[in-house]
């Protein structure tokens, strides 16, 4: 019996944040902080009472800014960075190597990189990786838009930087046999990232030390 109500207690707890909140105004805004990923309602009640106590003018920007941010976000016509125009801040710049294009997953493995500050190329992101498990396919990705990047010509050295997993290799793999007719150096990361680990949570040190001793793709098959 007393594990028993030690486990209703615990529930009766959890359920507090939500059942106690005194303003539907205040509720409201706690489900949609919750519903961010590894935001908890007691994390979102915080949050909530924290603006609360924000000047009028702190929450009017606040607000704006999330209601603008669909219609001033925009994403790169070369690379598909984010963007607030037609292309974005890394494409518009004169000092990058474009004949060098650095290919990742998603927006945040760029910003990882850049952190680093060992990489003077441009980008191409995917969108995703190949996930027969998720059904996410090669036409769900932005492959054709690399392709087309490739055959121009002007590109020397492409650099697979997904995230060492099962998908990511079979990925980069897919990528490799995409851009095997064309006369372009096909590149990956040096295994200083541990397998499993997504890009953007890799340290710093180790990331910049992967991109400066990249290897050539067919050397890193070579190994398996």
């Amino acid at each position: 019996m007393f594990w028993l109500r030690l486990i209703k207690n615990s529930h009766r707890s959890r359920n507090f944040v939500t059942m106690n909140i005194p303003s539907k105004h205040l509720e409201n805004l706690v489900e949609h902080f919750s519903s961010l990923p590894g935001i908890g309602k007691k994390t979102a009640l915080r949050l909530v009472l924290n603006l609360l106590k924000r000047d009028e003018s702190e929450i009017e920007a606040f607000a704006n800014d999330l209601a603008e941010m669909h219609h001033k976000i925009a994403t790169c016509s070369v690379c598909g960075n984010i963007s607030d125009g037609d292309l974005c801040s890394i494409c518009v710049q004169n000092t990058r190597k474009k004949e060098l294009i650095c290919v990742v997953e998603d927006i945040r493995d760029i910003m990882a990189i850049e952190a680093t500050e060992q990489f003077y190329g441009v980008y191409h992101v995917l969108g995703g990786v190949i996930s027969p498990m998720d059904g996410i396919g090669p036409h769900d990705l932005n492959i054709e838009g690399l392709v087309e990047r490739v055959q121009s010509g002007e590109i020397k050295e492409v650099v697979l930087a997904l995230n060492p997993s099962m998908e990511g290799d079979t990925t980069n793999f897919f990528l490799y046999r995409k851009l095997a007719d064309f006369e372009v150096a096909v590149t990956t990361l040096s295994r200083g990232v541990a397998v499993g680990t997504e890009l953007h949570y890799t340290d710093e040190l180790t990331l910049g030390r992967s991109i400066v001793n990249r290897l050539p793709f067919d050397m890193n098959l070579s190994k398996r």
